[in-house]
């Protein structure tokens, strides 16, 4: 009983709220301003996901030297090193870069990280190196 005044009382009453033209406007609004935004934020994701090709390079750095600590060589072949590639985005992984060694001799090498997605769209892939003597440079910036 109780509860059936209560749903009269309440059924002629008017509740504030918003229109839907006010909710289309403010939706509106938030959409050119993220529009606006995310073309600021690509360089950054680019250079956060560069953070992970510096690291593998590095990474291959450390075993190439320990590799050469042993053999007097360094290799091209990254199962001698122990690396390990990561799976890449392209196949259903989390990896970002292909890694390999491109050039390996009894004094040096060079190693390569290469972006396999364009991170910003403009049709350059991101390219990084290190060599022995831990050089690191960005070959081809995205």
């Amino acid at each position: 009983m109780i509860f059936n005044k209560n749903i009269k009382r309440f059924k002629n009453k008017k509740l504030d709220a918003f229109t839907m033209f006010e909710l289309l406007v403010a939706m509106a609004i938030i959409g050119i301003l993220s529009a606006l935004a995310v073309p600021e934020f690509l360089p950054l994701i680019g250079k956060s996901k560069a953070q992970e090709a510096k690291l593998q390079l590095r990474h291959v750095l450390m075993l190439e030297k320990q590799y050469f600590y042993v053999d007097s060589k360094y290799t091209t072949n990254l199962e001698d090193i122990g690396f390990e590639q990561a799976k890449l985005v392209t196949a259903d992984g989390n990896a970002n870069y292909k890694i390999e060694i491109t050039d390996a001799s009894v004094n040096s090498f060079t190693a390569r990280a290469t972006a396999v997605a364009d991170f910003d769209g403009d049709g350059q892939f991101n390219v990084w190196q290190i060599t022995a003597d831990e050089k690191l440079k960005e070959v081809t910036p995205d």
